[in-house]
């Protein structure tokens, strides 16, 4: 398993960060991006807001798709 981690072009709501983790873990966008979303709200000790952003701008955009 040699695949990279790339924003999605095509499955983004934002900026594709949650689009691209789903496509490199083989799982439904929706339902990651609803769990990050919970998560994100019921847990004060994770900065969701702050990881999102960081994340946008380490995580290269997928160069292979239109």
């Amino acid at each position: 398993m040699n695949k990279k981690l790339y924003r999605s072009k095509q499955n983004k709501t934002i900026a594709g960060v949650c689009g691209g983790l789903a496509e490199h873990l083989g799982w439904d966008a929706d339902k990651l991006r609803i769990g990050y979303v919970v998560l994100s709200v019921l847990s004060a000790a994770f900065p969701g807001l702050l990881v999102y952003l960081v994340l946008w701008f380490v995580i290269p955009e997928n160069p292979a798709q239109v």
